[in-house]
This record gives C-alpha cells, sequence and structure tokens, in this order.
C-alpha cells in the first residue's frame, strides 16, 4: 500500500476472546477489503494498537487480564481511534460505562454482520473521509505532514509554503494518476489561494526546486495535456 490514507484500504483490529467470532468477523470484513488485525495477546493491547495503528477497533468487554473498558480508556490517554464495542453485556449500565470511557459506538452481540459493516463505514466516513483531518500523509518513503507544513525523505526534512501544501497534498492523496492543473487551481482556491494558471507554473516551479534536494529523479512527473503526477522507483 504505496498510499496509506483512508480511502485506500483501512486497517481494523478486532479486540474479542472469543476466536471463532473474531474470525468470523475478520472474514466478513476482509469480504469488504478491510485490512483485520485479531488480537491474541489480552495482556498487551495497548501495546499492540501502538504497533498496529488500525484506523478503528473493535472492542469486546470480557476480555483475560483486563476488561474492555481499561483498554478503551488507555488508548484514549494517546489516541482518538474509533472504538466500536462489541458485547453480549447489553445492559443500558454497560453501554453507559462504554460511552463514558470514550467509546463512540456499541453494538450487542448476536448481531448482523451487514448492520456492524454500516457502523463500521459511517464511524470511519465520519472520522477520516468527510473530514479530510488526515495529519500525514506518505508515499514510498516520502511523509507529508500537514499539520507542520513539512515533507521528509528519510531523516531530511523541508518546509513547504501554503501553495506548495496543498499541491502535494493533492499529489499524494492522488498518487501515481495525473491530476490536471485545472483540478489542482481547484484546490487551491478553495483554501482562498486565488490563482491563475501562471501563478500555478512559478509554484511548481519552486516545489520542484525545493524537492531536488532530496535527490530523487523525477519526483514530480509531467504529462502535456493530462497534469501531474507523484512518481518515483
Amino acid at each position: 500500500m504505496e498510499l496509506e490514507w483512508v480511502m485506500k484500504m483501512q486497517k481494523i483490529m478486532i479486540v474479542e476472546d472469543d476466536e471463532v467470532i473474531a474470525l468470523a468477523i475478520q472474514k466478513h470484513l476482509e469480504t469488504w477489503n478491510y485490512e483485520v488485525e485479531v488480537v491474541d495477546d489480552f495482556e498487551h493491547v495497548l501495546d499492540l494498537y501502538l504497533q498496529k495503528q488500525p484506523e478503528l477497533i473493535l472492542l469486546d468487554i470480557s476480555l483475560p487480564f483486563y476488561n474492555g473498558y481499561h483498554w478503551c480508556e488507555q488508548i484514549r490517554k494517546v489516541s482518538s481511534v474509533p472504538i466500536i464495542f462489541i458485547s453480549s453485556a447489553n445492559e443500558n449500565m454497560n453501554i453507559v460505562m462504554a460511552i463514558s470511557m470514550g467509546a463512540d459506538d456499541f453494538i450487542t452481540k448476536p448481531f448482523d454482520f451487514h448492520v456492524l459493516t454500516a457502523k463500521i463505514q459511517a464511524l470511519l466516513r465520519r472520522t477520516y473521509s468527510f473530514s479530510k483531518s488526515m495529519q500525514v500523509l506518505t508515499y514510498k518513503d516520502l511523509v507529508l505532514n500537514i499539520l507542520d507544513a513539512t515533507i521528509s525523505y528519510h531523516h531530511q526534512t523541508i518546509e513547504l509554503t501554503k501553495n506548495e501544501l496543498k499541491i502535494l497534498q493533492v499529489l499524494f492523496e492522488k498518487s501515481e494518476v495525473f491530476v490536471s492543473r485545472d483540478d489542482l487551481m481547484m484546490a487551491l482556491w478553495q483554501s482562498n489561494e486565488f490563482i491563475d494558471d501562471n501563478t500555478l507554473s512559478v509554484n511548481m516551479n519552486r516545489l520542484r526546486k525545493k524537492l531536488d534536494d532530496f535527490h530523487i529523479e523525477h519526483l514530480i512527473q509531467t504529462k502535456k495535456g493530462l497534469g501531474y503526477k507523484l512518481a518515483y522507483e
């Protein structure tokens, strides 16, 4: 997966000690093109989350060592990743406790897999796709940090202007696909940067000169009539 971003394959972590249920959920979600991690070490759930970095967690309440409330609370100390509790403990107090610990939703077992999928899709869409709040995009060994307007390659970092950042964000989101000049100008207009064709050319030339410091040949490729794309060997 060359571009780590929400419109690509998303990773879901299942924290469920009933292996039959966990594997059934995994099989179903994989048919929807999700990458699924099934936890089997229930003593180190937080460590596994930090290692795997899923986009969403399915979390049972009753678990070995520590219950789901504990892990929800621990994860919330370091992340706002979406969490859906899946549990047969359907009393109102359990639902209230889950939400108060930071869960985003609660679904009672047994549940219909299609209902679960709909909840997952809606929560992922609200959290990532519609908000477009991703702070970091990656393409191969390049890392684009939206928050601090920088691009990094290995241990080298380059600061970007607002326009350069927006241009690269669009190219990262559509990596290895040509983006037209009109689409780039539209993206800049949406950022309240009203530029014309000549100004786009100036911005692109300046950006390319900056990226030359990475010594990557043909990082931003141009094709007449098609536009620009991000690609390198």
